[in-house]
C-alpha cells in the first residue's frame, strides 16, 4: 500500500517518491539495454530485457535478493504493529522529552552510531528499520527529513565506505589480495575520523539553518510516563540490543557474517511483536502485521527493477567489456593517478553492482596486479575499492536500499541528490586526498 502525504501512517512508500523512483529506474533500464548494443555489439533478446525484473529471481544473486525482499516485508509488518500500538510515538515523545534541549549532542551521537555500524560490522540493509525512526525523530526535534536521512542513511554509507573492519568489503578484498584480515586498520581509522568530522559539520550547518523552534510544551509538559508502554519499550530495546550484540560478534565469529540480515530480521520480528503484545495490542497483531507487510510491497518492485540493470549488463557482456577497457587505460596513466583511477573504476562498477563482496571478487584480482606494476600496495587498493563501493551506495538511484529509504521518508530522489551532492563532492576531494597521502607515505 502507498499513502499520500496527508495520511502517512506506519512504514509506507509515498506515492510521489514511488513514481519518481520507478521512472528513474525505468529510464536506466532502457539506457542499459541500449548500452548492450553499443558496447558488446549484440545486445540481449528483447523479451529478456522486458522480463529482467522477474528473471533476476533466478539469477546468480537470487538468494541474497530474496533475503532482502523477505527482510523488508518483515520490517514493514513489525513497524506497523509498533505504530498502531502507539509504542513508536511514545518512544519518540520520550526521546524528545529527554534530549530536546541537547539535540545537537544527540545528532552527533546518532551519526556516530550509524557510521560505526557500517565501519565495524558492515551493516547497510540491516539499518533500514531504523531509518524512518530517526527521520521521525529529526522532524520532532525541529529539523526535517533530510537531517534524519543524513544522520542515519548517509552516516551508514560513510561508515560502510571507511570500512575499518567491514567484513563484506575490506575483509573480502584483503582476502582476495593475499593480505591478513583487517590489517592496516590505522589508516582506515584515520579516514573514519575525518569523514565523520566532515559529515557532522555538513549536518550541523544544515540543521542550524533550517531548524524550527520547538514548542516548550513538547519538551517539558506534554510527556506523560506510561508504565505499560515503558515495559514494552524496555522489552523492545533489550531484545534489539541482544541482536545488535550478536551482529557485532560477527567480527570475531566469522561464521555469523552470512547471517547478519537474518539475525536482524528475526530480532526485529520478535522484539516488535513481543513489545506490541506487552503494550496490549495482542488481539490485533496478525492484521496489523499483514497490513504493514502489504504497505511495503511497492518497494519489492523497486528492488527487482534495480537488480534487473545488473542482470542486463551481465547478460549483454557489457560489464566485462567496460572493466577490461578500464584496466587497459590504467596501464597508460601516471603513477600518482592510477590509485585515483582505481577509485573511479570502483565508483563506476558500483552503479551496476551494489553488492560489495560481489564487486570485490570481480575487481580485486584485476586491479591489484596492475597497481603493483606501479609500486602501489594492495593495501591501498583495498582502501580505494572500499571508498568507491560505499559512498555511492547512498547516491546512486540503482541502489534499492537508498530508494526504499527515500520512499519511507517521503523524500524524492531529486531532492535527495540536490541536497547530498555537495557532501559527496567534498567527500570525494577528502578521500581522493587520503589516497594520495597513502601513496606518498607508502601505506
Amino acid at each position: 500500500m502507498m499513502e499520500n502525504k496527508t495520511e502517512k501512517k506506519g512504514l509506507n512508500i509515498s506515492v510521489k517518491s514511488f513514481i519518481t523512483a520507478i521512472v528513474v529506474l525505468f529510464v536506466l533500464m532502457i539506457l542499459t539495454y541500449v548500452l548492450t548494443f553499443i558496447v558488446s555489439g549484440g545486445g540481449i533478446p528483447f523479451w529478456k530485457w522486458v522480463l529482467s525484473p522477474v528473471l533476476v529471481l533466478g539469477g546468480e544473486d537470487n538468494v541474497s535478493l530474496i533475503a532482502v525482499i523477505a527482510f523488508l516485508l518483515v520490517i514493514g509488518g513489525v513497524f506497523n504493529c509498533l505504530e498502531k500500538c502507539g509504542l513508536m510515538k511514545y518512544m519518540l515523545d520520550k526521546i524528545t522529552y529527554r534530549y530536546g534541549k541537547e539535540k545537537y549532542k544527540l545528532l552527533a551521537l546518532v551519526t556516530l552510531f550509524f557510521m560505526a555500524m557500517g565501519a565495524f560490522i558492515g551493516s547497510f540493509e540491516e539499518c533500514v528499520p531504523l531509518v524512518p525512526i530517526v527521520v521521525a525523530l529529526a522532524i520532532r526535534l525541529g529539523w526535517d527529513a533530510l537531517v534524519g536521512l543524513g544522520m542515519s542513511l548517509l552516516a551508514i554509507g560513510c561508515g560502510f565506505a571507511s570500512g575499518i573492519c567491514n567484513p563484506f568489503t575490506v575483509g573480502v578484498a584483503q582476502e582476495l589480495s593475499g593480505l591478513p584480515m583487517f590489517s592496516g586498520m590505522w589508516f582506515r581509522a584515520v579516514a573514519f575520523i575525518l569523514i565523520y568530522a566532515l559529515l557532522f559539520g555538513f549536518l550541523f550547518r544544515y540543521a542550524k539553518r533550517i531548524e524550527k523552534p520547538m514548542d516548550a510544551k513538547v519538551v517539558e509538559e506534554e510527556f506523560v510516563d506510561n508504565k505499560q508502554m515503558n515495559k514494552g519499550l524496555v522489552c523492545f530495546a533489550s531484545l534489539m540490543c541482544v541482536g545488535i550484540a550478536v551482529v557485532l560478534s560477527s567480527v570475531v565469529v566469522t561464521a555469523l557474517q552470512d547471517y547478519t540480515m537474518i539475525i536482524v530480521a528475526l530480532t526485529f520480528l520478535f522484539a516488535g511483536m513481543i513489545a506490541s503484545a506487552i503494550s496490549k495490542c495482542g488481539d490485533h497483531l496478525g492484521s496489523m502485521f499483514w497490513h504493514g507487510l502489504t504497505s511495503v510491497l511497492p518497494a519489492v518492485l523497486m528492488i527487482l527493477m534495480a537488480n534487473s540493470i545488473k542482470y542486463t549488463m551481465v547478460e549483454g557482456n557489457v560489464l566485462d567489456t567496460i572493466l577490461g577497457g578500464a584496466i587497459n587505460i590504467s596501464e597508460t596513466l601516471p603513477r600518482w593517478s592510477v590509485i585515483l583511477f582505481i577509485y573511479l573504476i570502483a565508483l563506476v562498477m558500483n552503479f551496476f553492482i551494489s553488492s560489495g563482496s560481489a564487486k570485490a571478487f570481480l575487481l580485486m584480482p584485476l586491479i591489484v596486479p596492475v597497481a603493483e606494476v606501479f609500486g602501489i600496495s594492495a593495501q591501498l587498493c583495498v582502501v580505494a575499492y572500499a571508498f568507491g563501493d560505499g559512498f555511492s551506495n547512498v547516491f546512486y538511484p540503482t541502489n534499492p536500499v537508498l530508494l526504499i529509504s527515500l520512499g519511507l521518508a517521503d523524500v524524492s530522489y531529486g531532492k535527495w541528490a540536490k541536497w547530498s551532492w555537495k557532501f559527496q563532492a567534498l567527500n570525494l576531494l577528502l578521500t581522493g586526498g587520503l589516497l594520495l597521502l597513502g601513496l606518498i607515505i607508502g601505506y
